[in-house]
């Protein structure tokens, strides 16, 4: 590393002077006498960063991969999950510990921690020793009789970060596959189980590699595992088995982790990997290791036809302070406004080049409605040039899913159906329209509707129109790059809408979604065609026989279809925006889609509400899917009792003005000028809130914390600081919209990566769609982002698309990214 070149001061002319001040900084990264206990509870020293339980798995999903003992490699998360297991190589549902307390010893660095499984309790400690960390699991009981040979201590080794590496087992040597093949066995009731690919009791990774290389060295019997045989997401698994019939100390470890003396992670400048509008604010921001120092200057070389870099502007880096782990510096080129290619240069360090120019907005959007709404498509075929995304799956939608059950993905069914249907009955009509939520293939309403909403405020407020896609609903086809002389947004809009208005038809009411029942179909990679045979589960058939429509093959997706008004109010939502953008597109499905929504409206108001609320699926909160409904229905047929209803929402709204906004500002051209006054006077309330962003992070924008990064808030955040613009000009800064779209195109924490596959530069090309176990993308798909691990480790892995809390696209922002890439190019067309 040349991190002293690096580092070197302009300003100090004295060669000995210059020598002296890097010698007396680095000092620290050296000093002490082994790896310990920092200020944020976790060991450290250089680059090593060893984490004891400060994540815990996802609690609505399992194994999130982020749990347990961790390891920051020399800036790179590279181990997890080091805790007690009872698999070889676990998957992502299979049994998980609850964690009951932690202790935190920093005069001896000792952190315990105290976790249990339904039939035993244990205490993992963890102590330095030099620069090893020792690791050991002790028992008050011995382990029930039935776990032996199946409790063991495993910790987890991410496979991108040791593919093309070596390791030795007791000095015999091994290698890390690309691709897993085997060894593997079969277990109890015939399943499947996975072989060591080596044993002994010293494991050396990556030899070879002094910013990979771990030892781990243990009396108890090491067995290492691929992970990947048993599934795509798995990763290289180290394990020792608790004996049997034993109390006290039963595992012990000795861990270390190699350090590069001296070791600073490299800069990162971030921007926008689409560009710039030569009017628009421009900003880099600098990421620095926090033992790293800045350099007072900065400087914007412009790029000429033969590759010559010409000096156009230096300026001072602001230093802005710390967040997370990092330092951060901001280095401002707004006044550079002649279009062309640059580079920021920083030190020794050189951005990717960027652009300058008055086009570098206008089809940012194109990719996402182009190719990743329409491979989102349910019901349909999906066709590329020579490419088929998937065939028009789950025709045989769906079953009525069984009362009293709690799904494994956030669905359950109360104690009755709710529908005229018998648990296990076929409800007709439901295998049309709709999208794929997510990476996997359920039908979650709430983001269908919500999708729709985007979609049509889309089409109004910027008048979309783009003809790329042949969609043909009554054959079931979609074929990208195929014009068919129609609007290719109002066509989704429309399959949107033909999945939400198939549930009342069916069963008179929105219900929470289509999902299949079990985990082996869950888990399906490829063509959601193949999770099904299309037709109808009859059970009085064999399992392999056929009458056409029916088969005896239990492969049909349950519908879950509990009452719940939020999500009906959400629904009647989409439904009345969708009427008004296929008034004249298809005049008979808007025409029932008002219908409905009146209905619907007519009938939650004249009720107690229905309060099903179970994960994510059952609708919003109830203050904004009601307002979401008053909304769209005042601007659908200007009936004054919803703007009545919206007045006597007023004061709930207003407390919450932030989350409610954008959907209440759309209604304010149909209401009276004593409400809108009272809106206006809110908002120059909520405009010194968000200043709040300012002070809390380098980027401007909300980013969020927890177990699913936060784009999707971001790109809310911006849409609302668009609409508060276009409504009160005088109040709002449009550079609160501009730094949303910058952050997701690349201006955020960790690396200067695009969040959109496909658009900018350097963007996203190995994520969590349906298409991740070929380490691959869909063009105009959003990723969730830079996922915040506490207590201070900002993360979103390029090399491993299974981390579904950064990589997974979802409907919902692709249609709320639509929105706001076009009110982005409307204000610089503004200018």
């Amino acid at each position: 590393m040349k991190f002293i070149d690096r580092n070197k001061f302009s300003s100090f002319r004295k060669p000995f002077l210059t020598f002296f001040v890097l010698m007396v900084y680095f000092v620290p990264i050296e000093a002490g006498q082994g790896i310990a206990l920092n200020d944020s509870s976790y060991y450290e020293k250089g680059g090593v960063n060893i984490l004891v339980f400060t994540n815990w798995y996802n609690e609505n999903f399992s194994d999130s991969k982020m749990s347990g003992i961790e390891i920051i490699h020399h800036g790179k998360r590279t181990v997890t999950n080091g805790d007690v297991r009872l698999n070889h190589t676990p998957e992502q549902w299979d049994p998980i510990p609850k964690f009951i307390r932690k202790e935190v010893d920093r005069e001896n660095n000792v952190v315990k921690a105290w976790l249990e499984y339904p039939d035993f309790g244990y205490l993992i400690r963890t102590e330095p020793s030099g620069d090893d960390i020792i690791i050991s699991v002790h028992l008050e009981e011995p382990i029930p009789d039935d776990l032996e040979g199946k409790a063991g201590f495993n910790i987890e080794f991410l496979p991108s970060a040791y593919f093309g590496k070596t390791f030795l087992m007791d000095g015999k040597p091994g290698i890390f596959p690309l691709y897993p093949s085997g060894p593997a066995a079969v277990g109890d009731a015939g399943k499947t189980e996975p072989l060591p690919v080596a044993k002994g009791n010293k494991i050396v990774l990556a030899p070879e590699d002094d910013y990979r290389r771990i030892t781990v060295e243990s009396d108890n019997e090491l067995l290492f595992f691929d992970g990947r045989n048993k599934a795509q997401n798995g990763w290289f698994v180290l394990r020792s088995l608790i004996p049997a019939e034993k109390t006290g100390k039963v595992i012990e470890w000795k861990l270390r982790a190699s350090r590069v003396s001296g070791w600073l992670r490299d800069p990162v400048i971030s921007f926008s990997q689409v560009g710039y509008h030569p009017d628009q604010n421009k900003r880099a921001v600098i990421e620095l290791d926090k033992n790293d120092r800045f350099l007072p200057e900065a400087e914007l070389l412009k790029i000429d036809e033969d590759g010559k870099r010409s000096l156009i502007h230096s300026g001072a880096v602001k230093q802005w302070g710390n967040y997370q782990r990092y330092q951060y510096g901001i280095f401002d080129f707004t006044s550079v406004r002649e279009p062309g290619v640059y580079v920021v240069k920083y030190g020794e360090v050189e951005s990717r080049p960027l652009r300058i120019g008055k086009a570098v907005y206008e089809d940012i959007w194109h990719p996402t409605l182009d190719v990743y709404m329409p491979v989102q498509m349910d019901h349909m075929l999906v066709n590329e040039a020579y490419r088929v995304w998937h065939g028009a799956s789950h025709l045989d939608d769906a079953l009525q899913a069984p009362v009293n059950h709690e799904h494994f993905d956030l669905y359950a069914q109360g104690p009755t159906t709710d529908t005229p249907y018998e648990p296990g009955e076929h409800i007709p009509g439901l295998n049309v329209g709709g999208w794929y939520d997510a990476g996997d293939y359920d039908i979650r309403t709430q983001s269908q509707y919500y999708t729709v909403l985007n979609l049509v405020h889309a089409w109004e407020d910027f008048n979309i129109f783009r003809d790329e896609t042949l969609v043909e609903q009554e054959n079931r086809y979609v074929d990208l790059h195929h014009p068919d002389g129609k609007n290719d947004i109002l066509q989704q809009i429309e399959h949107g809408a033909i999945g939400l208005i198939a549930q009342h038809r069916s069963v008179g009411h929105a219900i929470p979604g289509i999902i299949v029942p079990s985990l082996s179909q869950y888990t399906h990679l490829g063509d959601g065609l193949t999770m099904t045979d299309n037709l109808i589960y009859n059970p009085a058939l064999d399992s392999l026989e056929v009458d056409y429509p029916y088969s005896g093959t239990f492969d049909d997706r349950w519908a879950f279809t509990s009452k719940s008004t939020p999500l009906n109010y959400g629904s009647a939502a989409g439904l009345a925006a969708a009427s008004r953008a296929l008034k004249d597109f298809n005049p008979d499905l808007s025409q029932e889609c008002l219908e409905t929504a009146i209905a619907v409206w007519n009938r939650e108001q004249g009720k107690e509400p229905d309060i099903f609320k179970v994960g994510n699926t059952t609708g919003g909160p109830m203050i904004l899917e009601e307002l979401r409904a008053a909304v769209e229905l005042l601007i659908t047929t200007r009936g004054d009792k919803y703007a009545w209803r919206i007045r006597e929402m007023w004061p709930e709204v207003s407390e919450q003005f932030g989350f409610l906004a954008s959907a209440l500002l759309p209604a304010l051209l149909y209401m009276d000028d004593t409400f809108v006054a009272e809106v206006e006077q809110r908002a120059r309330q909520y405009a010194r809130e968000i200043e709040i962003f300012e002070r809390m992070n380098p980027f401007g924008v909300p980013i969020t914390e927890g177990g699913w990064a936060g784009n999707g808030s971001v790109i809310g955040f911006g849409i609302t600081n668009y609409m508060l613009y276009s409504a009160f000009p005088d109040i709002f800064d449009k550079e609160h919209v501009f730094r949303s779209l910058n952050y997701i195109f690349g201006c955020h924490p960790d690396s200067d990566i695009s969040f959109v596959s496909g658009v900018g530069l350097h963007s996203k090309k190995v994520a969590y769609g349906m298409n991740r176990a070929d380490f691959s993308f869909i063009a105009g798909g959003i990723v969730p982002g830079v996922l915040m691990l506490d207590p201070d480790f900002p993360e979103n892995k390029e090399d491993w698309p299974f981390l579904w809390g950064e990589n997974e696209y979802v409907i919902t922002v692709g249609g709320s990214y639509i929105y706001l890439a076009n009110a982005v190019q409307a204000l610089l067309e503004e200018e």
